[in-house]
């Protein structure tokens, strides 16, 4: 009736074909609503939905929904959202703690989702403060002595106190001072070709005398093309005086200084120190300072940092075990409901005697737990989905205790519980 694969060999002999209708009532979620749409089916009057397979003689099926003709595979789409079957292997699910506990928290939806939410945010900052103070406290020996050499780099590079590309800055200004003979004699006769020889030698008048001459005998020309010439002269010479003039400041400032250049290549030693150890270059010294001050922020091992971190985790433990008995005490108050309801559901699965009971009991930690906890004076496991192990027992008759489910159910009793507790989920969930 769900898209199952059809047989000719199911037809009875004798007729010419076998029909299966299914009727399913209460179903209509938004996502099996838009199937039906989808399809072209409608609902009856009383808002149950009816789906129908036909299979002839000849293997020939037919699939209708809604009232629709419909392809089979609407039907098997239909199937995986109605049905779950059941069969003895599926009760290994429920020998599972965790499907437990999850069977528990599905029907519980937000009565136990929100505290959940609540104490895995808490739990999540607890273990990373309790990781930081172990790290922190098992290290701390290691740690000291990485911190040290971090502070006496630090202390290294302060009392050379580097500034952004000194090292490149130097390195102009030395080869400059270095070259002093080399590029005094390279202006001097710079400026000996622009403004001629200082002591005015007529043989030596330079370009700017050259220039001042051909001025003379052009404005002395009665031409007047060659005239017109002369203003353009007069721009050479004004730029050419001015090319002199710098020429002369340079020189002026280019004093040899030995005891410039001395201290200068000693601060380039000094930087050279800090580059052999800590980076290529001055500017990555100054990011390898920047680092390592970030590195001893996280590297305090002192009484007092550990102490900071012991209170902060003290504290976060406290509020994670008021979250942790938040959580037990909504799943304690789900669970005899999920109870009651599954009880009521096995009564018309041929096992009317039987009652189901759900514990949830905290799981007790030893004193080497790392996630040992302690709520309401008692030290339990803090795990990710809470402190609480939920367990199914089940009582066969009403004279029989309360035992594990499986242990007190034969393989198909087990798959009768297991029915049971999808639909109590489904109608939890709708």
């Amino acid at each position: 009736a769900l898209g199952g694969r059809s047989e000719a060999s199911k037809v009875r002999n004798g007729t010419g074909r076998a029909t299966v209708e299914g009727r399913f009532e209460g179903v209509l979620a938004e996502h099996v609503a838009r199937i039906v749409a989808d399809a072209g089916g409608e609902t009856d009057e009383d808002g149950s939905l009816i789906a129908m397979r036909s299979v002839g003689a000849d293997g020939r099926s037919r699939a209708h929904l809604g009232g629709r003709s419909v392809p089979v595979s609407v039907l098997s789409d239909l199937a995986d959202r109605l049905l779950a079957v059941h069969g003895q292997n599926d009760q290994l699910r429920l020998l599972r703690p965790a499907e437990q506990r999850e069977v528990l928290d599905r029907f519980a939806m937000d009565a136990v989702a929100g505290p959940l939410r609540d104490y895995r945010a808490v739990r999540e900052e607890w273990q990373a403060v309790v990781a930081e103070l172990a790290e922190r406290s098992s290290r701390s020996r290691e740690l000291a002595q990485q911190a040290d050499l971090l502070r006496h780099g630090l202390g290294e590079i302060a009392a050379v106190d580097p500034h952004p590309g000194e090292d490149t800055e130097l390195s102009a200004e030395i080869k400059r001072l270095a070259a002093v003979d080399e590029l005094r004699a390279a202006a001097g006769a710079a400026q000996a070709a622009v403004s001629g020889a200082a002591d005015a030698d007529p043989d030596m008048p330079g370009a700017l005398g050259l220039v001042g001459e051909a001025r003379r005998r052009l404005s002395a020309a009665e031409d007047p093309v060659l005239q017109t010439m002369e203003p353009r002269l007069a721009e050479a010479a004004v730029l050419l005086s001015d090319v002199g003039a710098e020429l002369g400041a340079y020189l002026d400032a280019l004093d040899a200084d030995p005891e410039r250049l001395e201290r200068a290549l000693a601060r380039q030693a000094e930087l050279k120190k800090l580059t052999r150890k800590y980076a290529a270059d001055v500017d990555g010294v100054l990011a390898w300072a920047e680092d390592a001050r970030q590195r001893l922020s996280t590297m305090d091992t002192s009484e007092e940092a550990l102490a900071e971190l012991a209170t902060r985790r003290d504290e976060l433990a406290g509020r994670l075990a008021e979250h942790a008995a938040t959580l037990s005490s909504a799943r304690a108050k789900a669970a005899a409901e999920l109870a009651a309801a599954i009880s009521g559901e096995l009564s018309g699965l041929a096992m009317g005697q039987a009652e189901i009971d759900v514990t949830v009991r905290r799981r007790p930690a030893d004193a080497t737990d790392p996630h040992g906890l302690l709520v309401d004076g008692e030290r339990v496991h803090a795990g990710a989905e809470g402190i609480d192990d939920v367990e199914l027992l089940l009582r066969a008759h009403p004279a029989a205790p309360p035992l594990p489910v499986h242990k007190a159910a034969s393989g198909g009793e087990l798959s009768r519980v297991m029915l049971a507790i999808e639909v109590v989920l489904a109608h939890a969930t709708r």
